[in-house]
């Protein structure tokens, strides 16, 4: 009787892994890909969007913190390297994440990481050439999202914070 079922309950299990497998494989890309329409929907690709502040109704991203001001660029590093610059802001804490086609953080750095100096980084892949400046990342892919995260106080007026992280940007190299 177990000899009987040994065989199907094998090729289940072994379907069953093969699913996880795929799964794992598929779904980091797929939610990326989204993630990357949806914030292009917005501003563009290759260039930095300034959302405005969060509301209950704010939902490009899933759950956005109202306690963080938010700018993204999300890139497509097929055209060439991206260039970001990140200028520092009178804020209690900022940073940059880049997240890569799988949703991997690639690279990250925060104002205590960079004394609150300017921060230029390039997005490059392999055999791109840096820009003199520019300290190279790559992350896996072509295509994810570069995401600036600036902690505000809510009750505090924040046009000085705003128009400071309005001058970072994100470009195509030319």
């Amino acid at each position: 009787m177990i000899r009987h079922w040994l065989a199907p309950a094998l090729f289940a299990v072994f379907c069953g892994l093969l699913a996880w497998h795929a799964t794992l494989a598929v779904i980091p890309r797929a939610l990326m890909a989204l993630a990357v329409r949806r914030v292009a929907s917005v501003g563009g690709i290759n260039k930095m969007t300034h959302a405005p502040l969060v509301t209950a109704k704010a939902r490009t991203i899933v759950r956005p913190s109202p306690d963080l001001l938010y700018s993204s660029c999300p890139y497509d590093l097929a055209v060439g390297p991206v260039l970001i610059d990140v200028m520092p802001v009178a804020a209690p804490y900022w940073s940059l994440s880049v997240f890569d086609n799988t949703t991997n953080v690639a690279f990250v750095r925060n104002n205590r990481q960079t004394a609150n100096a300017p921060l230029h980084v390039a997005l490059v892949r392999r055999g791109q050439m840096v820009p003199a400046g520019y300290q190279p990342i790559m992350p896996q892919g072509t295509r994810g999202v570069a995401l600036i995260r600036i902690l505000i106080d809510r009750s505090a007026p924040i046009t000085a914070i705003d128009a400071a992280r309005r001058q970072s940007s994100c470009r195509v190299a030319n």
